[in-house]
């Protein structure tokens, strides 16, 4: 067990297949990239090769579906343990800031898995859909300024007035 934790953490997760390798914001390939390498551009016959492998359209949130998603978010924390700073939810992707005393890996995973099973019963899902994408960003946060800085991004980007 670890005996130091950063002060919180900056947890960022996508919907199913709205960010495909080959589209032009550029990706990364787990399976490929290395550290350091640079980022996927472009590749249309790649990003086309992607969109025929989904088994089901991309997830894309609308308004109220985003204020739902934040409004959810505050009791899976409570549920985890964590301590809720900030959340935003976009219409293809979540962020979080929190405190814990926990692996942030560790984190992500719950959070996406309560988050899912709460929108299932506002969002009824077909069989073998999901909403979120593989995997997810997990930053560290070590200092106050860090903390201030993320917090005000994420507010800036909340659905919710």
């Amino acid at each position: 067990m670890r005996d130091h934790y950063p002060l919180a953490y900056h947890i960022t997760f996508g919907t199913y297949c709205t960010r495909l390798h080959g589209d032009d914001r550029g990706t990364v390939d787990r399976r490929l990239n290395q550290p350091g390498d640079p980022i996927i551009g472009a590749e249309p016959d790649w990003e086309f090769m992607e969109l025929n492998k989904l088994r089901f359209p991309p997830r894309v949130f609308d308004i109220p579906q985003r204020q739902l998603v934040e409004q959810l978010i505050p009791e899976i924390c409570l549920r985890g343990g964590w301590q809720l700073q900030a959340r935003a939810a976009g219409k293809d992707h979540v962020h979080t800031l929190l405190t814990a005393e926990a692996d942030g890996d560790t984190i992500r995973k719950l959070l996406k898995r309560w988050l899912g099973q709460s929108l299932a019963s506002h969002i009824p899902l077909e069989s073998e859909q999901t909403f979120w994408a593989e995997c997810g960003s997990v930053k560290w946060v070590w200092n106050a300024d860090y903390f201030e800085r993320v917090k005000k991004y994420i507010f800036d980007q909340r659905a919710t007035p």
